[in-house]
């Protein structure tokens, strides 16, 4: 039944983001496939950020800022 597929949807997405946890990444938002990871930046705990479709990390925020505070690393090499 339609309720069964999506029940078991559920665990499958339940699992995914368990596993994504596990790997010591915040699942932030789910529809935007956005994933936040703890880094020390400046002696300072600040939230890595990477969004579904980017094709790899390049902004940081800080950890009450989220996703609309974003950066870019490239700021880093100045």
């Amino acid at each position: 039944t339609a309720r069964d597929g999506m029940e078991k949807a559920a665990v499958k997405i339940k699992e995914l983001a368990e596993r994504v946890q596990s790997y010591g990444c915040e699942l932030k938002d789910m529809e935007m496939g956005l994933i936040d990871f703890r880094w020390l930046r400046e002696d300072r705990e600040v939230y890595l950020c990477w969004k579904l479709g980017e094709a790899r990390v390049e902004h940081w925020h800080e950890l009450e800022t989220g996703f609309a505070g974003r950066q870019p690393l490239e700021e880093e090499a100045e």
